[in-house]
């Protein structure tokens, strides 16, 4: 078989298996991959330590013997309202927080791993040489969006995200680097996707943090979701109130994305919204309750509520425990002062309570945050 047949038969095999796309490129040092160092040099990289692997500069140096770079595209979509959707606000009947869409259901760590795992068994039957092959998803000194460009799956827009003219933005990435000597996906002479941002600018001018320093560059010191998910301190004070009620992740440069206008669903389950845990005998809420009760537009209230114990219950299995319990109800702290609560009202005074434990609590980050929070809403 010829290396092209072989690509073919691969990229076949990983839609096999429950990928949307696959594409492969040889490893090597990318173009983009040049800027990584003036970037972190500006301090960019906020406490993301991991950025600074200096084998993330070429797919070469992450595993000895690489020739090709495997990557596939899994949709995560959902038939949810966008987070920027403006009849959600028309619809509060009491404070909740946005979760970013990515976090509702299973960890897509574990999601990916097994189709992927799955497609390395397959070329391990195909290829009776030795051969040898790591599987990442978000795990390996790679930079996924940047082998994906040059593996024809799209290009990177505006707000440094990978688009697809066809499926959007709304996917997960996930790479098998190996030794095998495969033909790329996109031919000699054959250029990545062009980039279709055009003269474009909703995502960079919907941003509330400001955290695109110009178009292609972000500070992510400044982005939502490197606030509420890997800062483990106190929230800088003059961006809490740019963080509105996103108490896990921000979906908003994706939602204001015209390429995402027909990003198709997801038929797997794994991506639906959670329910919260009930305070009653630890019981789930009932899945008639998702709408009240689960990760989509989850009610403050309950978020301030939960227990370490609930937190761990919650997030078993989901990217949610990334943040850890100290990051979700320090960042619910931030949405319930950003929250316009009628003083007075059943719910004001159920957010105060939580609010005033929290205050009181040992933690000196939540603890700070629910003090922000309640000299906001008394």
């Amino acid at each position: 078989m010829t290396q092209s047949a072989d690509t073919a038969w691969i990229v076949e095999r990983a839609k096999a298996v429950g990928f949307s796309l696959c594409g492969v490129v040889r490893a090597e040092a990318f173009p983009e991959l040049e800027n990584t160092e003036e970037w972190l040099s500006r301090g960019y990289a906020g406490e993301m330590k991991y950025l600074h692997d200096p084998r993330r500069k070429d797919p070469r140096a992450a595993m000895p013997g690489v020739r090709s770079v495997i990557v596939c595209l899994l949709g995560y979509n959902t038939d949810n309202p966008l987070s920027t959707d403006a009849e959600l606000a028309g619809r509060e009947d009491e404070p909740r927080g946005w979760i970013s869409r990515y976090g509702w259901g299973d960890d897509y760590h574990d999601v990916l791993l097994e189709r992927l795992e799955a497609l390395t068994v397959r070329l391990r039957e195909r290829f009776p040489e030795p051969l040898e092959a790591r599987a990442y998803v978000d795990t390996g000194p790679i930079q996924e969006r940047v082998a994906a460009k040059y593996a024809g799956l799209g290009w990177l827009g505006k707000n440094t995200l990978l688009l697809n003219q066809t499926i959007g933005s709304y996917f997960f990435l996930g790479v098998i680097l190996t030794t095998l000597e495969l033909e790329p996906t996109l031919g000699v002479g054959e250029m990545p996707a062009p980039d279709l941002c055009g003269s474009c600018m909703r995502c960079i001018e919907a941003c509330p943090t400001q955290a695109f320093v110009e178009p292609y560059v972000m500070d992510a010191r400044k982005c939502i979701s490197y606030l509420t998910i890997e800062l483990r301190g106190s929230i800088p004070e003059d961006l809490c109130e740019p963080m509105g009620n996103h108490v896990f992740g921000c979906d908003i440069c994706q939602d204001v994305c015209p390429w995402n206008r027909r990003a198709p669903v997801s038929a797997l389950t794994q991506f639906q919204p959670r329910t919260l845990p009930s305070r009653e005998a630890g019981k789930t809420a009932a899945p008639a309750d998702a709408r009240n009760d689960s990760l989509f537009r989850p009610r403050l209230e309950s978020l301030l509520s939960l227990s370490e114990e609930d937190f761990r219950k919650l997030s078993r299995g989901s990217p949610l425990k990334r943040t850890k319990w100290r990051g979700l109800v320090r960042n619910a702290c931030i949405a319930a002062g950003n929250s316009k609560l009628a003083a007075g009202g059943a719910s004001h005074t159920r957010i105060c309570e939580c609010l005033k434990k929290l205050a009181a609590c040992g933690d000196s980050v939540v603890a700070e945050s629910a003090q922000w929070a309640l000299s906001r809403i008394q």
